[in-house]
């Protein structure tokens, strides 16, 4: 979907089908979704490792559904399935022109359906690699902020000479990151919002051109017939004209009765050549506008992508410095052993002293 970071997210089947949705209330009759067939495509995100559902009606998404293993799609008659999306709570429908576009359509989902499987193994396999890291994760952000805010504390009791740290319940790192992980999961909720607003935008555009182009193809033969037309229309005035400064009467009132009759039939003809030139103008406006529209969506998730990789930047740096944090503790830790290591020298030769100093007194 963004340009500099992932790739977009690319339809790789579509069919055209009535679309149904379950009544929530008896859940046994079927509602209409759409009022005519409408295209519906799989989706695979490449960055995500998904495959969605999609179809959009006018500038509403009516289906947009997450392929997961446990999904099975059923024929229920020769031209009309269905599935269930427990994330919607609600069983989807599609009725086909065909029977091989059912069979098309239901091989496509197994194969979507066993792809969506192998990449949840893999995600799963990769989840369980991470899953004594994460679970030690909390306390041990716990005890790196406990020693890099509290100065060590030495105390020499004899030859049991301890090492103490004091406590600390501010846990700076781990919220840092906690904060930043949860925008990052705002920009990503972000993201698929306008993802579906632009493959809206993106299927109006679409449908949009392809008027456009057949009635700029039919343009100039409208303005050909019009010109044609405005000559008949010159012609039989000139007709009219001349049998009426011939003052003719019988055969001739009959003849400009039908010259008549045709010039109204050739206004009435050109006057509806304009209303429908009129039309497309004002369809070529809105193009204009959809065109807009959609600059400014493919605007904001540009804007979106930006924050999210400067949230991805905040991440690695507070990652890098854990990673410096935990070299410094444990470069802290190996001189306070030597300093405790010579202590306990010091403390030998004070006891030797010490004898030595007791046995001169009692001497």
């Amino acid at each position: 979907m963004f340009p500099h970071h992932r790739e977009r997210e690319q339809p790789i089947f579509s069919s055209r089908a009535h679309v149904f949705q379950i009544d929530p209330a008896t859940k046994r009759n079927w509602i209409p979704a759409s009022k005519h067939a409408v295209t519906v495509s799989f989706f695979y995100d490449a960055n995500r490792n998904v495959y969605r559902i999609i179809s959009v009606g006018g500038t509403k998404a009516i289906i947009n559904c997450s392929v997961t293993p446990s999904m099975t799609f059923t024929k229920t008659s020769q031209k009309f399935g269905q599935w269930a999306d427990s994330r919607a709570n609600t069983v989807y429908g599609l009725g086909f022109a065909t029977e091989q576009q059912l069979h098309q359509f239901s091989e496509k989902f197994k194969e979507v359906k066993d792809a969506a499987r192998l990449a949840r193994e893999k995600s799963q396999d990769k989840e369980l690699a991470n899953t004594a890291l994460s679970i030690a994760a909390p306390q041990f952000s716990q005890d790196l902020s406990d020693e890099l805010q509290s100065p060590p504390v030495m105390c020499v009791n004899g030859p049991e000479d301890k090492l103490f740290r004091s406590q600390s319940a501010d846990i700076t790192l781990s919220s840092e990151k906690e904060r930043i992980k949860k925008m990052l999961s705002e920009g990503s909720i972000c993201e698929m919002n306008l993802d579906t607003e632009l493959f809206t935008l993106q299927d109006s555009n679409t449908k949009l051109v392809a008027a456009l182009h057949e009635a700029n193809a039919n343009v100039e033969q409208w303005k050909k017939q019009l010109a044609a037309y405005q000559e008949e229309t010159d012609r039989l005035r000139e007709q009219l004209a001349e049998i009426e400064a011939h003052g003719g009467h019988g055969p001739s009132d009959l003849l400009k009765d039908e010259l008549t009759q045709s010039l109204e039939e050739l206004e009435a003809l050109l006057k509806a050549k304009d209303e429908e030139i009129h039309i497309l103008q004002n369809k070529k406006v809105e193009y204009h506008d959809m065109e807009h529209d959609r600059d400014e969506a493919i605007h904001r998730l540009r804007e979106t992508e930006m924050r999210n990789a400067e949230m991805e930047r905040r991440i690695q740096n507070t990652e890098q410095t854990l990673s410096n944090s935990l070299e410094e503790r444990d470069r802290m830790e190996s001189e306070i052993q030597r300093a405790i290591e010579i202590l306990d020298i010091k403390i030998f030769d004070l006891n030797d002293l010490r004898q030595s100093l007791v046995k001169l007194i009692d001497k």
